[in-house]
């Protein structure tokens, strides 16, 4: 009787409250209801369901390093529900998370008391220790990841540069091809090739953007993985190269693929090669030729590959200092070409090694995507630690949520830019009848049968997960997940070839100087 005479009451108000509009579709009548309960993101239920039934969210929380000492301190939970909804919203500032905090539906679901303000936020990660707050996103990065890696996959490392424009430690100038001149951090990172997932990132100031600061991160995940789940292959662009990195993957008997700087040892290989013969098919109009080479440095001569491809039509040479402008025909006697060389220890011919280096442009997708769709282009603050955190966080994030997207779409990848608005955006209200929680779900999306189907795909596959698993017991709802990914994604199955298989027992003692 209470509940019916509140609910007569707040009707009454509202109409004593209502505005009329003059619309030209005719006048309308506005009213305000505070008192519901809805979210505009009414879709985030599933993403909620995929993170507890796999037990995800729950390790995350149950291992933070984070401790308040007061009893009025915000809730662990309640802080770290909030990040992470910000971050799944594809906000990029602190400020941002003021958006949600009139979100009626999804605190509940995440089993918050409320949102915290950004401020709260801030302080909560400043008072976070660096090292244990590191340890403690790797850790859960690698139980995401690692569980997907009884396929045969490769590792692409590279680093990308992020634009400061304030006073952050850290904010150094440095290599910054697309901005010259502006401070920035650099952003070092390993990710799974193909599946576009991340196993780390480490956030250096914008002078280290040097192979050797990415050299530490890479050989301390070699090292926490069993050899059984170790990458076929490490991947990287020109730069990269360098003795110590070379000596620490010949170490540890892991192959790699980089591509030289074009110095002059490396331009004078590249004379010596040209007009020899041995000239085979690369693939996509290049040719490639084997080769031993020691640069400067190396401690032993490596096999190298040099490509080659032949450039079409009239040549532009351009000179800055006298501005001077000089087209070149090319005849039959002149012939222009564009060079590339590799460096690696895999056995495979020239064809193959080409197109796996020319596989590696995949890799920076993940970097645009992560950069402009989620927060890596922002959540600064002053000290460096935060960035880094804030970075791994992301990192985290975006692999939940695209394994989330890929349980129901693995034929193809999804950005965020198309999956976040997909199968996150609809308006939704929560009511409660009979002891029972209801959500209705009202789609904003123009392919929102798609839309339907793919959640309740998801849905469907986590619920036979969760009982496969409460029948086996040794297993887990997060493994199932995974197998399935391997099998559905990468159409891998145990007993097939490997994707690069190890070469024969005499050349791996070669390779390797032992």
């Amino acid at each position: 009787m209470g509940d019916s005479k509140r609910r007569h009451a707040l009707a009454k108000q509202q109409v004593v409250e209502a505005l009329g509009l003059e619309t030209a579709g005719g006048r309308l009548q506005v009213r305000w209801n505070d008192g519901a309960q809805a979210t505009p993101q009414g879709q985030m239920a599933f993403f909620i369901e995929f993170l507890t039934i796999t037990g995800l969210f729950a390790a995350w929380l149950a291992n933070c390093p984070l401790t308040y000492g007061s009893p009025n301190g915000s809730s662990l939970r309640d802080i770290l529900g909030t990040w992470l909804m910000s971050i799944l919203s594809g906000h990029w500032r602190y400020a941002h998370v003021t958006a949600i905090r009139a979100d009626g539906v999804n605190p509940q679901l995440w089993g918050m008391s409320r949102v915290v303000s950004e401020d709260t936020l801030r302080r909560a990660l400043a008072a976070m220790d660096e090292a244990t707050g590191v340890a403690w996103l790797n850790d859960h990065l690698d139980r995401t990841v690692r569980p997907l890696l009884k396929a045969p996959w490769i590792l692409d490392m590279d680093v990308t540069v992020k634009p400061i424009y304030g006073r952050q430690e850290g904010a150094v100038v440095g290599y910054n091809p697309k901005k010259p001149g502006r401070p920035s951090h650099a952003y070092h990172t390993y990710q799974v090739s193909g599946l576009r997932l991340l196993l780390g990132v480490d956030v250096s100031p914008g002078n280290a953007t040097h192979a050797n600061h990415t050299l530490p991160g890479l050989l301390a995940l070699l090292d926490r993985l069993p050899k059984e789940q170790r990458p076929q292959c490490v991947r990287g662009d020109a730069g990269t190269s360098g003795e110590p990195t070379l000596a620490g993957l010949d170490e540890r008997h892991v192959h790699y693929l980089f591509k030289l700087r074009q110095t002059q040892n490396v331009k004078r290989h590249i004379e010596r090669t040209f007009f020899g013969a041995g000239w085979t098919d690369a693939g996509q109009g290049w040719e490639g030729k084997d080769g031993q080479l020691r640069l400067h440095g190396w401690s032993r001569a490596r096999r190298v590959v040099v490509l080659r491809r032949r450039l079409k039509g009239e040549v532009l040479v351009a000179d800055d200092r006298q501005q001077e402008l000089a087209f070149i025909e090319k005849g039959a006697t002149i012939k222009a070409y564009e060079f590339a060389v590799l460096v690696t220890d895999l056995p495979h011919e020239i064809l193959t090694l080409a197109q796996l280096y020319r596989d590696r442009g995949d890799a920076e997708n993940t970097f645009d995507e992560l950069k402009n769709q989620w927060g890596w282009g922002g959540f600064t603050t002053t000290d460096l630690k935060r960035c880094q955190l804030s970075a791994l966080a992301v990192a985290l994030v975006y692999n939940w949520w695209s394994l989330f997207v890929r349980l129901g779409h693995p034929k193809a990848r999804l950005e965020a830019i198309t999956s976040r608005p997909l199968l996150l955006s609809a308006v939704a209200q929560r009511t409660t009848h009979a002891g029972q929680q209801h959500l209705l779900i009202t789609p904003q999306h123009g392919d929102a049968p798609r839309a339907k189907n793919l959640l309740t795909t998801i849905h469907g596959l986590l619920k036979q997960f969760k009982q496969r698993a409460e029948q086996l017991r040794e297993t887990t709802v997060w493994q199932l997940v995974c197998d399935h990914l391997i099998e559905t994604v990468t159409g891998f199955r145990r007993g097939v070839t490997p994707l690069l298989p190890p070469p024969p027992p005499t050349l791996v003692g070669a390779n390797c100087g032992f």
